[in-house]
């Protein structure tokens, strides 16, 4: 997860008091879990609550996320992601992770660093949502 937040472009975002590791744990439950409040959010994640607003409040600032009013509870709002692809979100979606990468392999060896981003790929293949909530314990 550092490599990474390490090869996320920073440029014109700003400074924001919640780590970008929060609101990718935010932006995953949030995946897993449409229509969720914020405070169940916070329960499932073990995070606070006040850095699980932040953390939404950064996502649909980027258009990542979208928020309504709780139909049952006008005081509540529901978080689900949007459906469209945000500019942001296209942007770190598509920043080059190798530089990051050669940085925490300590190597300039492009072949090897390749090598690692092909292997890499290949695991990501293999690690559907299926095989991701198998390996959850059960709550």
């Amino acid at each position: 997860m550092k490599i990474g937040e390490d090869a996320i472009p920073t440029e014109g975002v700003g400074e924001y008091a919640t780590s970008v590791r929060t609101v990718i744990i935010v932006r995953l439950d949030i995946a897993e879990h449409p229509d969720s409040s914020v405070g169940e959010i916070a329960a499932r994640t073990g995070l606070p609550q006040s850095r699980v607003s932040e953390a939404v409040a950064r996502l649909r600032t980027a258009g990542v996320v979208e928020t309504t009013t709780d139909p049952k509870d006008r005081r509540r709002m529901l978080v689900r992601q949007s459906p469209e692809i945000s500019a942001r979100a296209a942007q770190i979606a598509s920043s080059p992770i190798e530089n990051a990468l050669a940085a925490a392999l300590g190597t300039r060896d492009t072949e090897q660093v390749a090598r690692v981003v092909e292997l890499l790929e290949a695991l990501a293949r293999h690690l559907t949502p299926e095989a991701l909530a198998r390996m959850r314990p059960p709550r």
